[in-house]
C-alpha cells in the first residue's frame, strides 16, 4: 500500500532530484526501497517471551495465540496483544463497609491472579486486571456486610475464602484464575475502636478478679488442710503419750506394791532376828523357837539376795548368792514381756492412722481441685 505512494512522490520530485549534483534518481529509489524492506522485516518478526502469550490480529480479525519464541506475521497489517502468564498481584483499594450489626469498618486486600486462557482474557473482557479489581471491591464490601463486627476482626481466613469463592465463577469466564485473596487489615471506626478497648480492659479486670478470688480460695483450702493434718498429728502424739504414761503408771504401781510386800517380809525377818538376839542374851538355857533357825536365816538371805541359800549351794556345799530377776508371775503382772509388743502396736497404729489421714487429706484436696476446675469454665462463660 505504501509503495505506489512512494513512487508517486519520487515522480513528482524528479526535477528537484535531477538538479542535485552527483545523485541519480535510481540511487534515491534504491535507498527508499531498502528502508521499506527493513521496516517490513521489523514489522513481520515478532518475539514472544517465555512467560507470555500474544494474541494476533490481522486487519482487526483475531487469528491465533503466539507461543513463546520467534514468529513471522504479516507486516504492517498485524497487531499483537501480550498476556503475562505469571501470577500477578492486584491491589484492592481501601473500602468502607457497614457490618451486619451496623458498625462501620474499612478494609483493603490483595488478590493474586493468573491468566489461564489468553484467548478468553483477550476476547471476553477488557483490561482483565481492572475488571478483577473492581469485582473484588464490591465482593469485599458485600462479605463484610454479611458479618458481625467481631467476626470481621477475628475470622480473616473465612473472609479470604468467601471472597475467593465469589470471584471464581465470573473470572473463570474470563480465563482468569484467582489463586489467593488476602485481607490486609480491617479497621473499625474510631468510636467503635475506643468502645472495644474499654470492653477489653473491663474483661481483663474481671478475669484478674476471678483469678485472684480463686487463688485466695485455694490458699484457704490449703491452710485448712494443713491445720487439719497438724491437729491429727498432734492428737496422735498426745494419744501415744497418754498410752505410754498409763503403761508407766501401771508399772510403777506394780513395783511399789512389790516393794511394799518385800519390805513387809523384811520387817518380819528383822523382828525374828531381834527375838533371837534377845533369846541369846537371856540366862535361860531353854529356847523356844517359833520356827526353824535355818529357815529363818534362809528367808533372811533370800530377802537380801533374791535367792535361797540352799538353792545357791552346789553339790560341794560351795556357792554364791545372786540376785534374781522378776519371777514369771511378777513379769506377767507387770506386763514386762508385752511392753515391746505394745509399743510396736502403738507405733504401727499411729503410723496407719497418719497414712490414712494423709490419704484422706489428699482425696479432699483432689476433690476441691476438681470442683474448682469445673467451676472455672462456668465463670469464664459468665
Amino acid at each position: 500500500m505504501s509503495v505506489p505512494s512512494a513512487g508517486a512522490a519520487l515522480a513528482g520530485s524528479a526535477t528537484p532530484l535531477q538538479s542535485l549534483p552527483g545523485i541519480s534518481p535510481l540511487t534515491v529509489i534504491g535507498g527508499l526501497l531498502l528502508l521499506l524492506a527493513v521496516a517490513a522485516v521489523y514489522s513481520a518478526v515478532e518475539i514472544v517471551e517465555a512467560y507470555e502469550k500474544e494474541a494476533l490480529t490481522v486487519f482487526g480479525e483475531y487469528r491465533r495465540l503466539l507461543e513463546p519464541g520467534i514468529h513471522v506475521i504479516p507486516p504492517f497489517v498485524s497487531r499483537t496483544y501480550p498476556f503475562d502468564l505469571r501470577t500477578q498481584t492486584i491491589d484492592v483499594p481501601q473500602q468502607e463497609a457497614i457490618t451486619r450489626d451496623n458498625s462501620p469498618v474499612t478494609a483493603d486486600a490483595v488478590i493474586y491472579v493468573r491468566v489461564m486462557d489468553a484467548k478468553k482474557a483477550f476476547l471476553e473482557v477488557e483490561e482483565y486486571k481492572r475488571a478483577v479489581s473492581n469485582l473484588a471491591q464490591t465482593t469485599l464490601r458485600a462479605v463484610l456486610g454479611d458479618m458481625e463486627l467481631d467476626d470481621t476482626l477475628s475470622r480473616r481466613e473465612m473472609i479470604n475464602e468467601r471472597i475467593r469463592e465469589e470471584l471464581d465463577e465470573p473470572t473463570d469466564e474470563w480465563g482468569i484464575r484467582v489463586e489467593s485473596v488476602e485481607v490486609r487489615e480491617v479497621n473499625p471506626a474510631a468510636g467503635v475502636k475506643q468502645a472495644m478497648e474499654q470492653q477489653t480492659s473491663a474483661e481483663r479486670k474481671r478475669r484478674a478478679m476471678i483469678l485472684e478470688a480463686q487463688g485466695e480460695r485455694r490458699s484457704a483450702i490449703e491452710q485448712a488442710q494443713g491445720a487439719k493434718q497438724s491437729d491429727i498429728v498432734r492428737a496422735q502424739g498426745k494419744k501415744q503419750s497418754q498410752i505410754l504414761e498409763a503403761q508407766g503408771d501401771a508399772i510403777s504401781t506394780v513395783l511399789r506394791a512389790k516393794s511394799a510386800e518385800s519390805m513387809g517380809e523384811r520387817a518380819i525377818v528383822d523382828k525374828g532376828m531381834e527375838t533371837l538376839e534377845n533369846i541369846g542374851q537371856g540366862e535361860s538355857t531353854t529356847f523356844v523357837m517359833p520356827q526353824e533357825l535355818t529357815s529363818l536365816v534362809g528367808r533372811y538371805g533370800k530377802h537380801l539376795s533374791g535367792s535361797d541359800v540352799r538353792d545357791a549351794a552346789g553339790a560341794d556345799g560351795q556357792g554364791s548368792l545372786d540376785s534374781q530377776g522378776f519371777d514369771a508371775e511378777t513379769r506377767e503382772l507387770l506386763g514386762l514381756d508385752d511392753i515391746a509388743e505394745i509399743i510396736g502396736e502403738i507405733d504401727e497404729e499411729a503410723q496407719v492412722d497418719i497414712d490414712a489421714m494423709e490419704e484422706e487429706a489428699r482425696a479432699i484436696k483432689e476433690g476441691d481441685d476438681a470442683r474448682a476446675s469445673r467451676s472455672e469454665p462456668v465463670e469464664e462463660r459468665e
